[in-house]
């Protein structure tokens, strides 16, 4: 078996796994109960909340821990959206977001008036210059992504924070795909709310984190004074511990990681030299994501038989049912009508996986073209 599907979720690391068990077997406190038990494991979420802002060259204040990169996100753009309403209601975003800041947006546009700027990609990619020319006065949010989870295309989030000292909107980044693998530390990058989930970068599933610069948004969950009294719900703490120790090692790792994966990469692409394909991306992208089609060729029959050749891949976008979507990422950067779209699946690389698992790869994709 061989899974090339990380961009969706990546296998746990053993360092999160071993700080993960000895949190369960040995800390079995509520961190707000007031005995010794609870004082035990409130000393350790406060040591995680310090590691993680340290990680992220940020203030232990500025962490809110939550389930995940949804919960981040819809924190992030629908509490603040709804505190700063009388400010105004337009938010600007981009078409290749991920569905869990689309939606939230869509959520406020049609239960609260909220106006929505969706900007294109031109030339399979986002710029500065398109945030700058659809900035208005009543602009509120800006929210983009770090780093595409169908094409691992990076945006210019530098430069679109630099554009945003000079503007009183927020700004929202979904970091879900970059975070672990090339530095991001928000403050120097401008940046208002960061999303990520521990779950893409060998943590467990099922928690993440919320940077904030300030505490200037609305909570949804309420009910307990946790996550000072942003986020209420006994918080869980041996997947916080497994997440900060998977982030950790990453951060620890991230140049070799970075250039192991490029390898791999580079290993496939040689393999597939004299067949027929293409390649879905922008100039600047990480090397963690490879998306790329093959003329002729269906994805969802190719996702299938690689399946039943014991290989793990995707289309990158939302599957239904065991119905294969049409990708929006590649829809914005090509058009409805585009034979890419069918075409087109991804590959997405750990530092976990071989060079002979994509020489593996490549072989068997060969053989199932080719036949």
């Amino acid at each position: 078996m061989i899974y090339l599907d990380n961009a969706a979720t990546t296998p746990m690391s053993a360092v999160a796994i071993s700080a993960m068990t000895k949190v369960m077997q040995e800390t079995h406190g509520n961190p707000s109960s007031i005995h010794g038990h609870g004082r035990q494991a409130g000393k350790l979420l406060r040591e995680a909340r310090q590691e993680l802002a340290q990680l992220l060259g940020t203030k232990p204040q500025h962490i809110f821990f939550t389930s995940g990169g949804t919960e981040g996100n819809n924190t992030a753009i629908i509490g603040y959206c709804l505190r700063h309403q009388e400010q105004g209601k337009h938010i600007i975003t981009t078409a290749i977001e991920h569905h869990a800041v689309l939606e939230p947006i869509k959520y406020l546009v049609e239960n609260f008036g909220f106006e929505v700027t969706i900007i294109q990609p031109e030339n399979q990619a986002i710029t500065a210059q398109q945030i700058h020319e659809a900035l208005r006065d009543d602009t509120i949010l800006v929210s983009t992504m770090f780093a595409n989870n169908e094409t691992g295309n990076l945006l210019p989030i530098a430069e679109i924070g630099q554009i945003l000292k000079q503007h009183p909107a927020a700004y929202h980044v979904d970091a879900v795909q970059a975070i672990g693998k090339i530095p991001i530390h928000p403050e120097e990058l401008g940046i208002d709310f960061l999303t990520a989930s521990a779950h893409k970068f060998h943590g467990p599933k099922g928690i993440g984190f919320l940077y904030a610069s300030s505490m200037d948004f609305d909570s949804y969950l309420h009910g307990g004074d946790q996550e000072q009294k942003k986020r209420a719900g006994t918080e869980n703490l041996a997947a916080i511990v497994g997440m900060v120790a998977a982030l950790k090692d990453d951060l620890e790792n991230q140049e070799q990681n970075f250039k192991k994966v490029q390898k791999l990469k580079e290993t496939f692409l040689k393999e597939m030299a004299d067949t027929d394909y293409y390649l879905n991306q922008g100039n600047d992208q990480l090397p963690y994501v490879l998306n790329i089609g093959f003329p002729g060729q269906k994805n969802d029959l190719l996702l299938l038989r690689l399946d039943l050749a014991g290989i793990s891949i995707s289309t990158g976008s939302a599957c239904t049912a065991g119905i294969v979507q049409i990708s929006h990422v590649l829809e914005a950067f090509y058009g409805p009508e585009s034979h890419r779209l069918h075409e087109s699946v991804r590959i997405s690389i750990s530092p976990q996986n071989t060079e002979q698992e994509m020489i593996t790869l490549a072989q068997t994709l060969k053989e199932i073209i080719g036949g």
